[in-house]
């Protein structure tokens, strides 16, 4: 945003194209820019509107937001845009873009990541094609080792390796570490509650294996077998129990404090984000979640997956309104949501990877205005306690993740699911080869992340909460073009009641033509807020059956045309016709012309 309102200000560009990876960033980053509270910080009135792939992208605003998956589905159409115009195009979540130059003919890397270089490919014309480019990420590595699309990469202090090149000729980079973020009090610092266990299955034989511990100090043969059983079994239970426990203290500690009742609905008070495994689980852990409020509160927790219709309001009333308190999601939810409600984090997933994970922690690290001062507030997140998040957490406080390597063939294994991490949505269970019989809790322990050096390039996650919204393009498009069509059957409906034209499925589809004709022929849309507003004021003086004529020569309207020029209303009773004897329109027989309902 500040990029947009300098550059533009300065003629360096005309417009901006801001591309996240899913459609629910899309929605928040219009909120953003039209956000009250950052258009008085900024002093800017720039718009953008959440583009579909129809028509004019920006519709004379002053850019537009997209996905991976919109410019993948009409690169030829964003190319355009770009050739028309000097953009500012900013690319968010670069990380999950691989290089091209890599090789991708590795037999066991994942459809997904196929998917991710599908997006590459659509997404190079633009950066070559761009007037400027800002790259945002969080992380600056990826869980399979590739590059990253468009970095400059430099030979890495390993072999086979290479790092990212900080100080490359043409770029300026803007880091932001935990520890300098902890020094601001930009960020909160996250409390980690390690819950041990441990599991018994029956192996791909039918053999029975376990019980074997999650916690360990190096990863073993068994840890992702007792991992994937846990978080299916009794141990996610009391996981989730512990959460919620932990949820529920924070809110009614609050509540003390500000001197609320005790079933008190209010901002700042504390809300609690679920990420399990799989969709399948995900609905389980919600059933469980609403056994354990009020049957009265059960709304307050909700699921929010990419199966649900209702998945983006869910997440939209997450973020902006006091309830719901908790969410359960995938991964829908974990990367670039801003929720600064959200203090508690239960980490029920099995992926490991450090990107992901760290875009997880990161949902409960935002500072929320309404919940007191900055001392009173910490992130705290409950996760098994098994070696490879503890190996993530160690990463996290010593490492700086620039480095990338080619991904080297891996034999094809038995369990599939070990080699297959990737940060995307774990939405649909896989063949895992186990059958998971139970799991228990053994012990819980807590510990502070330290701050991790100056270049750990973390991204600051200090937006202030937003304000009061004002409506965003898209929702403005979307209530002007319903409110059109209204106008439209409303004008239909009185003239057939009035018997002013004739009565027939096609008459509404007729008005729409000739508004569509008088409009410069753009449809609804076609059109721009403007064009819809103009829409609605011819509307409201003018009447569509007067312009008929319009559709002289189009042969998908000739019959309202003909039977509007050569139709006038019979004489007799109220519409000239004998009691009983049935309505006939020109061209139509006696015999055929049914009754008049």
């Amino acid at each position: 945003m500040i990029a947009a309102v300098r550059l533009i200000a300065a003629g360096v560009i005309d417009r901006v194209c801001w591309v996240v990876p899913r459609d629910s960033l899309r929605l928040q980053a219009e909120e953003a820019f039209a956000d009250p509270g950052w258009r008085a910080a900024l002093g800017h009135g720039l718009t953008v509107r959440a583009a579909e792939n129809s028509g004019d992208l920006c519709r004379g605003l002053d850019g537009y937001v997209t996905t991976y998956q919109g410019i993948a589905a009409a690169p030829a159409l964003h190319l355009a845009a770009f050739r028309a115009h000097r953009y500012l195009l900013v690319v968010d979540e670069i990380h999950h873009l691989p290089a091209l130059s890599e090789n991708t003919a590795d037999p066991v890397v994942a459809p997904r990541d196929d998917e991710a270089s599908g997006w590459s490919r659509a997404i190079m014309p633009l950066l070559e094609t761009a007037r400027l480019r800002l790259l945002l990420s969080g992380t600056l590595e990826r869980a399979d080792g590739r590059g990253i699309l468009w970095l400059p990469y430099r030979k890495g202090p390993r072999a086979s390796t290479r790092e990212v090149d900080l100080a490359a000729p043409g770029w300026a980079v803007v880091g932001y570490s935990r520890a300098q973020a902890l020094a601001d009090r930009a960020v909160l610092p996250v409390m980690f509650g390690a819950l041990d266990g441990e599991a018994k299955w029956l192996d791909e034989d039918g053999l029975a294996c376990g019980p074997h511990r999650l916690f360990n100090h190096w990863p073993t043969e068994t840890t992702r077998p007792a991992l994937f059983t846990a978080l299916r079994t009794g141990f996610a239970d009391e996981l989730l129990k512990q959460a919620f426990r932990a949820t529920r203290a924070l809110r009614a500690q609050r509540r003390r404090v500000r001197g609320l009742p005790a079933d008190a609905s209010a901002r700042g008070l504390g809300k609690l984000l679920v990420v399990a495994p799989d969709q399948t689980v995900a609905r389980q852990y919600l059933d469980r979640l609403r056994a354990w409020v009020p049957r009265c509160q059960t709304d307050t927790v909700r699921l929010a997956t990419s199966s649900e219709a209702d998945a983006h309001q869910v997440l939209a009333g997450f973020r902006l309104n006091a309830e719901p308190s908790v969410l359960v999601t995938v991964a829908m939810a974990y990367e670039g949501l801003d929720a600064p409600e959200v203090a508690v984090v239960a980490a029920l997933t099995h992926i490991r990877s450090r990107p992901w994970l760290e875009q997880m922690v990161a949902r409960a690290t935002r500072i929320d205005p309404h919940a007191g001062d900055y001392a009173s507030q910490r992130a705290l997140v409950f996760h098994p306690d098994d070696p490879l998040f503890a190996r993530f957490r160690l990463r996290l406080e010593t490492e700086q993740g620039t480095l990338a390597k080619k991904p080297t063939p891996k034999k094809q294994r038995s369990l599939p699911l070990w080699l297959r991490e990737q940060l995307a949505d774990q939405d649909e269970p896989a063949d895992h080869g186990i059958t998971p019989l139970e799991s228990n809790a053994l012990a819980l322990r807590y510990a502070l992340l330290k701050p991790g050096p100056d270049l750990a390039m973390m991204r600051p996650e200090h937006e202030a909460a937003q304000a009061e919204l004002i409506d965003p393009p898209s929702v403005i498009e979307r209530r002007l073009r319903a409110r059109v069509g209204e106008m439209v059957a409303m004008q239909a409906v009185e003239d057939e009641v009035a018997m002013q034209a004739p009565r027939g499925p096609g008459l509404y589809h007729g008005y729409n033509a000739v508004l569509k004709r008088i409009m410069g022929n753009r449809s609804r849309g076609e059109m721009t807020i403007a064009e819809l507003e103009a829409s609605l004021g011819w509307l409201e003086r003018h009447r569509l059956s007067d312009h008929l004529d319009l559709l002289q020569g189009d042969p998908k309207y000739a019959w309202t045309v003909r039977k509007r020029n050569g139709w006038a209303p019979p004489v007799g009773r109220a519409d000239g016709r004998p009691r009983g004897a049935p309505r006939v329109w020109p061209g139509q027989s006696v015999r055929s012309a049914g009754r008049d309902p």
